[in-house]
């Protein structure tokens, strides 16, 4: 048999398929030499045709130089080509074909599969094959026709770029994705065996004070250093990945709820046993951890994550160094399925347009005239029934979306302010939207004709979270021509220092502070320290929380400009009308 090439093009895969058609047919050990050479040798290529019922296999020529073997007679049948794939090949050719699912309605079924050969001692050598089978008399596959491809460089390339993208490029250990990849097998394992693995979380204490402090190029050399020392106290089947920033991962082979102190104290006291060494000298650190027996208390990856970020939050509420293991309580539980309840509830209600604003007034201290009016979030249920508004905020801001909260009520303040000319408005924004430039774009699309007329509120604890990112954010939102207030001013403890640097224009007293001023000598004492401080300052002031009138006189007397609260209003659901809001309005 002889394929003849013309004008020196290579025969085509149509006089291939005749080829090796023909060879199957009478059980041909070979196909013709020539032939072969010319269509395979450049592409590291040979074809083949294998009877599956008589289990005959022809080969071209030129396959010996594929698979790296002296004779074709070695392989003349399917069963003896199998004997060549290594142990770590993940498949075969006959399980593809004959556990195949797919049906054959003419024209044959296309399979392909990678696998490795070991007649190479020196080298790995893998082999792509594809073809199509086609289905006998009894419905069964009866014959395939297919091309091996030599890929063992191609292989080992995707090969390191998988390894690459499993391997974070600062510590050298797994990437969060592949760690959870492992801590899957290890539950699925552990649950087989009826044994139990364990999963740790070991957070880096305040690694912000460390890229403050000496910079991000050696706060990356601390991670880098943790990692190593948490390595080296490893058990030999343990495996440790980067889980996130400055957390660790670890999955815990045979490890129970009894072992996981063990194990977190050998971590913990081994990041604190002495000081790392950085390029800016001896850095102390030291680590806190929280962890999770699976599958006893967690019984796939998701309920181990988050059972052992919980048992870390309670780990950091006991100090630096210390681990907690995840208990279930009914408690607990029961806070859990509330929080999922009210995160449906939220999504929907945002989702729907069920996101409403309540009005309280806030007026000035000497005359009583309406000076601008806070913006309260309201969320109703499907049935209408409000949804208390504690508990909003407080899920919302844990699962992050109060992001999305705040963009709906600056959407919803925004819409009453152009609708009302002489409103004013104040509005509440989370520590989320501090940092959430999006925000800051929807103010810009909107803050035109209704800037001058609306105050931002930053609680004061989201203030010092990060001071020179509030700052930023502060002096954004002032060149849209809006004021920025603190809210619950003395709950956080912020330094006057730090309130001339955010440049803001108002402080509101936290009304913790204001409820006891008449029978609490140390908050008569504090507020009206705050007010002069404040006054030195050129800040207006706020009092929240003002309930009797003799509260009103005394704040009054001591320089307070605006009063909030029960003896001044309560929130309502609309604003006055328009035209009462025109008579009653007085500029800030």
């Amino acid at each position: 048999m002889q394929f003849q090439p013309r004008s020196g093009r290579v025969p085509g895969r149509s006089l291939l398929k005749k080829a090796l058609t023909t060879a199957a047919r009478h059980d041909s050990a070979m196909l013709d030499a020539a032939a072969t050479a010319a269509l395979f040798s450049a592409a590291k290529e040979a074809a083949y045709a294998w009877n599956i019922e008589t289990d005959a296999l022809a080969w071209s020529a030129n396959a010996c130089d594929v698979l790296a073997i002296d004779s074709l007679a070695a392989i003349a049948n399917g069963k003896s080509f199998a004997t060549l794939l290594h142990a770590d090949s993940p498949a075969n050719r006959y399980d593809v074909i004959v556990d195949s699912s797919a049906r054959d309605e003419g024209a044959g079924v296309p399979y392909e599969l990678c696998y490795r050969l070991n007649t190479d001692p020196l080298r790995p050598r893998w082999i792509e094959d594809s073809g199509r089978w086609f289905v006998g008399s009894e419905g069964k596959p009866a014959r395939a026709e297919g091309v091996i491809r030599l890929v063992t460089e191609r292989y080992l390339r995707e090969e390191k770029l998988k390894q690459l993208a499993s391997i974070d490029s600062l510590t050298g250990e797994m990437t969060r994705g592949r760690l959870l990849g492992e801590l899957a097998r290890a539950i699925a394992d552990a649950e087989a065996k009826r044994s139990s693995a364990g999963f740790l979380i070991v957070g880096i204490d305040d690694l912000a004070h460390v890229n403050h402090s000496y910079g991000f190029d050696v706060a990356d050399e601390a991670i880098k250093a943790v990692a190593e020392r948490l390595r080296s106290r490893m058990r030999g089947a343990d495996l440790i990945g980067r889980f996130s920033d400055n957390k660790f991962g670890f999955v815990l082979h045979e490890c129970d709820v009894d072992d996981l102190p063990v194990a977190a104290a050998r971590f913990v006291n081994a990041v604190r046993e002495e000081p790392f060494e950085t390029s800016a000298g001896p850095v102390v650190i030291s680590v806190t951890a929280g962890g999770v027996a699976a599958p006893r208390h967690a019984r796939n990856v998701g309920e181990a994550i988050g059972h052992a970020l919980e048992a870390l939050d309670l780990a950091k509420e006991a100090g630096r160094g210390a681990f907690r293991a995840y208990a279930p309580s009914i408690e607990g539980e029961a806070a859990r399925r509330e929080n999922l309840r009210l995160t449906d509830v939220i999504v929907a209600a945002l989702n729907d347009r069920r996101v409403e604003l309540a009005f309280q007034p806030v007026v000035h201290a000497q005359s009583r005239a309406l000076a601008f009016r806070e913006c309260l979030v309201r969320l109703r249920e499907q049935d209408g029934k409000e949804i208390d508004a504690f508990s909003i905020v407080t899920v919302a801001e844990k699962l992050d979306l109060v992001r999305l909260i705040d963009h709906r009520v600056l959407e919803l303040a925004a819409a009453e302010l152009k609708a009302n000319p002489d409103l004013r408005l104040s509005l509440n924004v989370s520590a989320s939207t501090v940092h959430d430039p999006l925000w800051l774009a929807a103010l810009e699309a909107v803050q035109s004709g209704i800037g001058s007329r609306l105050i931002v509120e930053i609680t004061e604890s989201a203030a010092i979270r990060d001071v020179e990112a509030t700052r930023r954010f502060v002096a954004k939102v002032k060149s849209y021509g809006c004021r920025v207030a603190i809210d619950d001013f003395g709950a956080g403890y912020t330094s006057f220092r730090n309130l001339r640097r955010l440049g803001v224009d108002m402080v509101k007293i936290d009304g913790s502070f204001v409820a006891n001023l008449e029978h609490a000598p140390d908050d008569r004492l504090f507020v009206r320290a705050l007010l002069e401080l404040a006054r030195e300052l050129g800040l207006e002031t706020v009092a929240e929380w003002v309930q009797t009138e003799s509260a009103a006189a005394t704040l009054a007397g001591w320089g307070c400009n605006y009063f909030q609260g029960a003896l001044t209003g309560l929130a309502e659901t609309k604003p006055v009308a328009e035209k009462e809001m025109a008579a009653e309005a007085a500029i800030v």
